[in-house]
């Protein structure tokens, strides 16, 4: 009764976060109350491009700096993610509008120009940080819906041609129009940020006599009514051309809640793709489940009726079917040192993406706390290592096997190791390009001790605990003389139902992975692990039901090799995921250059042998309990 309340809870939790339950908000952040004139920092963090995929810290161009330039505290997934957080000499006073304030002016060397032409031609785009909202641009809907679509930061400038010309010029924002909303506290005065907006403008400042820095501006001076509003006259970028950085600052009072402040980020406007998602995949679940059902509850209760109604030898030698092979179908494959391993693996990606999927739909893993998904996930591969090691080692001594510690060394290192080399080999693209998204030695090497400090050690205990268990009992004996397979048809190939087998699972989630790659390339959050959830759990049905009835096919052709075909069948959906990433990359990036493409394809590929091991962990298991269940309701003699 309590885990069917449990499942209950679960199930609301789950449903609320997919109906616009993002008003729940379990943050890492506390609000902060501001009285009038408290003073606002703005921070600037990385600068970001869809084009390259390679962030750079803000002041690699120079833009106006403060003093001193503090770097504000971050998390591993932060520095993963490249992300530089750093104070700016943006300042604002609280609910206090502020007209034509000047940053800064400099002028442009060779150097220089040439910096702020490659950022703006790569189309790098500046993102800032008021109270821990990230500031955003308001851009107007083609279909006349009054609701503003938000793009995250704003570009450091665009190309263009002054009228009558077809020389192509660069041009920078230099004036940044600030809106800043706050929704205020109907009791005291004080209020909180809710909203970070800006609309940036380039335009070329003129003033009178020689600059002293308390000039007075005659392109913005709101003394005169002289006010910026549009870029009809704008700041070209030139070798020794002078900027003038300028901002508005606006206070807006709204009546959205600090709660619900992510809301405008978060919400989705094509949640009716989500559900057709859903509707989708449970389709494909539905069908398998039919077959599933027709095997288990027809086919094979007619099956094991007959088997156990036979009275002679000579009869069961004449039947044909799945209890032919009862004596090798425990029969330890071929490497299955190597099957105990990736299984092991399997299991600790499971145990990982269920906690982190859990406690993002609970709202834990909040995008206001930037870097906390990724650091989660890293925390969690570690410490599931102890199930790694258990699984591994509980399937090894099924085989017989003695060396535990072999296996449990091979399980802590192998999918590790592989991702390590390759994503070292990928950070040392991005050193070389000199991106704040490289490594830094100091994390690389906490990564290192998390692996070898806390991982490792927590895969040999389990393996320890995991091979002192009994050893699984087969339900039938093996044969000593291996059984001969008959001749296969061809639609029982090896490759080509393996191949077939990976289409089903791939296709319940193909339509969700196209917002976690439109998130994770083009630069926008993801945050609705309500229906990633529910695709997750039909993803982990569909690989255990194809490889269930593949598997049953493959028994009744007298084939009892399903070891690892049963993990290579649900597995080979990874062939798939990176096949259409590949044709993402072709059809939704405008990546040119090389070492662009390689990051992509390189983290792409880490995550399709990511999804291999999990798929086809899934799916061993699965066929793993299937024939253990069919051969233990016959009587053999």
């Amino acid at each position: 009764m309590r885990s069917l309340r449990s499942l209950a809870v679960l199930c609301v939790t789950v449903l609320l976060s997919i109906h616009g339950g993002w008003g729940f908000y379990l943050p890492g952040v506390a609000p902060e109350d501001f009285q009038r004139g408290d003073e606002l920092k703005v921070k600037v963090n990385k600068l970001t491009s869809i084009k390259t995929q390679l962030p750079y810290s803000y002041y690699t161009l120079p833009f106006c700096r403060p003093d001193k330039i503090i770097d504000s505290a971050e998390n591993l997934g932060e520095v993963l993610r490249g992300d530089r957080i750093e104070n700016s000499p943006y300042s604002f006073k609280m609910r206090e509008p502020q007209l034509c304030n000047v940053v800064c002016r400099i002028t442009l060397d060779g150097k220089t120009a040439k910096e702020f032409k490659e950022k703006i031609g790569d189309e790098y785009r500046v993102n800032m940080i008021l109270d821990n909202l990230p500031l955003v641009v308001p851009v107007q809907r083609l279909d006349h819906d009054p609701t503003p679509v938000y793009q995250l930061g704003f570009l450091v400038g665009v190309k263009g041609q002054y009228m009558g010309t077809k020389e192509e010029k660069h041009f920078i924002y230099n004036h940044l129009s600030f809106v800043v909303k706050y929704h205020k506290d109907v009791q005291s005065d004080s209020a909180r940020i809710v909203g970070f907006e800006v609309k940036p403008f380039s335009v070329k400042h003129e003033y009178e006599g020689d600059w002293n820095g308390k000039n007075r501006l005659r392109t913005c001076d709101p003394h005169a009514k002289q006010l910026v509003t549009n870029s009809n006259s704008p700041q070209e970028v030139e070798d020794n051309k002078e900027i003038i950085f300028t901002y508005d600052v606006d206070f807006q009072e709204s009546p959205v809640k600090w709660a619900s402040r992510w809301d405008t980020y978060l919400l989705m406007s094509d949640d009716q793709i989500h559900w057709f998602s859903i509707v989708n995949s449970l389709m494909i679940v539905l069908f398998l489940s039919g077959m599933v059902a027709m095997i288990m509850l027809r086919t094979l209760y007619r099956d094991i009726s007959r088997y156990n109604e036979l009275e002679t030898q000579e009869e069961a030698q004449e039947e044909t079917g799945w209890k032919l092979v009862h004596g090798d179908v425990f029969r330890p494959p071929v490497n299955s040192d190597l099957l105990c391993v990736y299984v092991g693996t399997g299991v600790q990606f499971l145990g990982m993406i269920l906690v982190t999927m859990i406690f993002a739909v609970l709202g834990f893993l909040s995008p206001s706390n930037r870097g906390s998904l990724m650091t989660a996930m890293l925390l969690l591969w570690v410490f599931m290592g102890l199930f790694a090691g258990y699984a591994s080692t509980r399937l090894f001594k099924m085989f017989k096997g003695s060396e535990w510690k072999r296996i449990a060394f091979r399980t802590a290192l192998m999918f590790p190791a592989t991702v390590f080399v390759v994503f070292f080999f990928l950070n040392a693209l991005i050193w070389g390009q000199k991106s704040s998204g490289a490594v830094p030695f100091g994390t690389m090497f906490a990564l290192v001790v998390l692996w070898f400090g806390i991982s490792v050690p927590l895969v040999f205990v389990g393996s320890y605990v995991g091979f002192k268990k009994p050893a699984i009992e087969d339900p039938v004996k093996t044969n000593k003389i291996p059984r001969q397979i008959p001749e296969q048809a061809w639609y029982m190939n090896p490759i080509f139902s393996i191949l077939i087998g990976g289409i089903l699972p791939f296709g319940a989630v193909f339509i969700e992975l196209f917002f976690i790659l439109t998130s994770i390339w083009l630069n926008q959050f993801y945050y609705i692990f309500g229906f990633l959830f529910i695709v997750f759990v039909i993803l982990l049905i569909t690989c255990a039901e194809i490889t269930i009835v593949l598997c049953y096919f493959q028994l009744c052709s007298e084939d009892y090799l399903w070891w690892w075909r049963s993990y290579l069948t649900a597995g080979s959906s990874a062939l798939y995921l990176f096949l259409y990433a590949t044709f993402y990359f072709f059809t939704k990036l405008e990546i040119t250059k090389p070492v662009s493409g390689m990051l992509y394809f390189g983290y792409m590929l880490i995550a399709s042998y990511a999804f291999f091991v999990l798929t086809g962990s899934i799916g061993f298991y699965a066929c793993f309990w299937f024939t253990r269940l069919i051969y233990s309701s016959v009587k053999i003699d």
